[in-house]
């Protein structure tokens, strides 16, 4: 078996430990690095930890398990797929991040991977998949880190709650089951859903806005039943240059908390164009979370009825 080894790195304008701490920080992961789409902990220790990533590569969505140890010491971090998705074999690497000067690092993306069998086919798109991706990585991470200070006014998280006289697995059901949402859903024009690998959803959907207009947006989604969808739009309306979210279903005493939870970063670039060109950016927060919501509190309030239905309420 060949391995390959392969180094990206670039220089960012911010202290060493400051670039390491939101590399450690892998909750963060789908905010700050487009191909990611979820990040779980499968478990975790002082210095070392399990994490189940859910990403892009070539414009497919992939998933594996991989065991990171970390050196904040060294501002290293290691990693090596557990299970890995063909085409790849194996893969592994580390980042290291160099301070240059008190404001300023150098980060080193190293990966050492191999393909299954050796095809030459395989290896030359996992080639493509992890230059493609450590490029764009390390200029979102240099994006993100030099202009934490400014995206902090662009950047929001808001969350809608329904409580549901229901079982869990029911308003689960109806939220992940979205190929049925153009059927369902008043606000939704066109749907398409595909499920090619358990658990891992791909959500293309034309949605109407209350002034009659659409808009086509695309989804990946991460299920785990019956409590959780996690999901990152990469088609996304011209307000927004990221949108995650989850969905979770949680049981109390009264049957189920259903939530929906949104995390947004505006373009200011189309501002003035969707809203008008004295509209800022107090305008476009107000005009995404109230869209936003209401499509969530809509698509809730069926899930409510669908469940509550089914517990004969």
């Amino acid at each position: 078996m060949t391995d390959r080894l392969v180094e990206h790195e670039i220089s960012i304008g911010a202290p060493a430990t400051t670039v390491y701490r939101l590399i450690a920080e892998v909750a963060n992961w789908p905010r700050i690095f487009p191909p990611t789409i979820h990040v779980d902990h499968v478990s975790r220790g002082a210095d070392e930890e399990r994490i189940r990533i859910w990403a892009t590569a070539n414009g497919e969505a992939k998933s594996w398990t991989s065991h990171r140890v970390l050196d904040p010491g060294a501002l290293r971090i290691t990693f090596q797929q557990e299970v890995s998705s063909p085409p790849v074999a194996a893969m592994g690497g580390t980042w290291i991040v160099e301070p240059l000067s008190d404001r300023a690092s150098l980060v080193r993306l190293l990966h050492r991977y191999r393909a299954v069998d050796d095809d030459p086919r395989s290896l030359q798109w996992i080639d493509e998949a992890v230059d493609r991706n450590s490029r764009t990585e390390l200029a979102s991470l240099k994006h993100n880190v030099e202009l934490a200070d400014g995206a902090a006014a662009i950047t929001f998280s808001f969350e809608d709650t329904v409580e549901v006289h229901g079982r869990a697995e029911d308003v689960y059901d109806f939220v992940n089951d979205a190929g049925r949402w153009a059927e369902r859903l008043p606000h939704v024009a066109d749907v398409h859903l595909v499920e090619d690998t358990g658990g891992l959803q791909t959500l293309e959907m034309v949605t109407r806005a209350n002034d009659g207009s659409t808009h086509t947006t695309k989804s990946y989604r991460v299920t785990f039943p019956h409590h959780r969808i996690a999901y990152k739009q990469v088609v996304l309306p011209a307000l927004m240059v990221l949108h995650t979210g989850c969905w979770t279903f949680t049981d109390t005493e009264r049957g189920v908390a259903a939530s929906s939870q949104h995390t947004v970063v505006l373009n200011t670039d189309n501002i003035a164009r969707v809203l008008g060109p004295d509209a800022g950016v107090a305008d476009a927060r107000d005009y995404v979370r109230a869209a936003l919501s209401a499509n969530s509190r809509v698509t809730l309030a069926h899930a409510k009825e669908y469940a509550e239905k089914a517990a004969g309420r």
